[in-house]
């Protein structure tokens, strides 16, 4: 046999013929291997699938006889178009049952969603009135037939609705005599006026109103002002101009011999106070109510006859505005309204009447039949 093909037979057995040497890296490989035998502790190690390309090569199975080689997992995860929506919903594997939903360990495509049809919520149940307890809810004293929901078919008037309450409620002040005396915070009644002074005991409380009645007055200067009075108006002074009526002193002197004079105003009391002083030149006005003492009804200031303190069939009102004593029309003495009129003698033809009328027992009998 040759020397050509010993070497190739010895080539094919794995043998190097005798004499030969070796090279430095096959005998550090001939020491190596026999360390790094196959192990029962060595397991493959399976890398993040998003570390490997779809074109990647699949590994070589593992020998038993050889080296140990690493095993990749070639399991993709799945394209956007294949992912399982949000609202579809998977099953989980039955845990008693123990079977693998996925023996053949392939991937699975995501189960089909079907179409879910709309969800209509039923209406809650209303319970609807009866008629009868609905009736006179939106009106007092009308019956609306045929309602429904269209505004322009509810017949409702309510400015009459205002105007029958208004005038009950007039009437039921009237009818009451006014709202009465009032009660504090700690309940004790605060009438208007004082108890009445021991020389005034037995006499009947006569009260009078100011502008228009006894005197008028203006802002602007008038040759018949027999008085001048300074008001501070918003830090600034100003003079009132005052005229007496005729007859106004006589009248207020003969008054306060037979009457409790209380004079009732609806002016402002830094106004009223000082011209009160230059015109009772007599002092018979015992008591000056103002317009915080006047109770405000429909915007106007009414002098509430019930809230002095005095009893109600033996008091007068003398004024020239209706609405003042609108509560008390059986106590008034209407006047009319006077302004700088020289031959005015209207006061002065009071003083008779006045004078009859303090020493009956009822000023209301009278007066209701003086104004029928």
């Amino acid at each position: 046999m040759s020397a050509g093909r010993r070497q190739q037979e010895l080539h094919k057995a794995g043998t190097k013929p005798k004499g030969a040497k070796r090279s430095f890296v096959g005998r550090i490989l001939l020491v190596l291997l026999p360390c790094v035998a196959p192990s029962s502790h060595a397991h493959a190690v399976e890398p993040f699938d998003a570390f490997v390309e779809p074109s990647a090569p699949l590994a070589p199975e593992p020998s038993q006889t050889g080296p140990p080689t690493l095993t990749v997992s070639t399991t993709l995860a799945p394209e956007p178009s294949q992912a399982v929506p949000l609202t579809s919903t998977v099953p989980a594997p039955d845990a008693d049952s123990g079977s693998d939903p996925n023996p053949d360990g392939k991937p699975q495509a995501p189960p089909r969603v079907e179409p879910v049809d709309e969800i209509v919520t039923p209406p809650t149940p209303v319970s609807l009135l009866r008629p009868a307890e609905t009736e006179g809810f939106f009106t007092a004293d009308k019956s609306v037939k045929n309602a429904t929901n269209d505004a322009d078919e509810i017949d409702i008037d309510l400015t009459d609705h205002e105007e029958v309450d208004d005038a009950l409620e007039e009437d039921r002040l009237i009818l009451n005599g006014g709202t009465g005396i009032l009660i504090g915070p700690d309940g004790v009644p605060t009438p208007l006026l004082p108890p009445i002074l021991p020389q005034h005991l037995g006499r009947k409380c006569l009260v009078l109103d100011l502008d228009e009645t006894l005197i008028h007055s203006s802002f602007k200067s008038m040759q018949e002002a027999d008085f001048i009075v300074p008001v501070e108006i918003e830090f600034n002074w100003h003079n009132v101009y005052v005229g007496k009526r005729p007859g106004v002193d006589n009248f207020l002197k003969q008054m306060g011999e037979i009457y409790e004079v209380v004079v009732f105003t609806a002016g402002l009391t830094k106004y009223a106070d000082p011209v009160l002083d230059m015109l009772d030149i007599h002092h018979v006005v015992t008591h000056r109510l103002f317009r915080d003492s006047c109770f405000m009804y429909k915007g106007n200031c009414v002098k509430d006859l019930s809230q002095l303190g005095r009893p109600i069939g033996e008091t007068i009102i003398l004024d020239n505005s209706p609405v003042s004593y609108i509560f008390h029309p059986n106590n008034a003495v209407p006047v009319s309204s006077w302004f700088i009129d020289p031959l005015d003698t209207e006061l002065t033809d009071l003083v008779p009447f006045l004078t009859d009328l303090a020493v009956v027992d009822d000023v209301r009998g009278v007066l209701d039949g003086a104004r029928c």
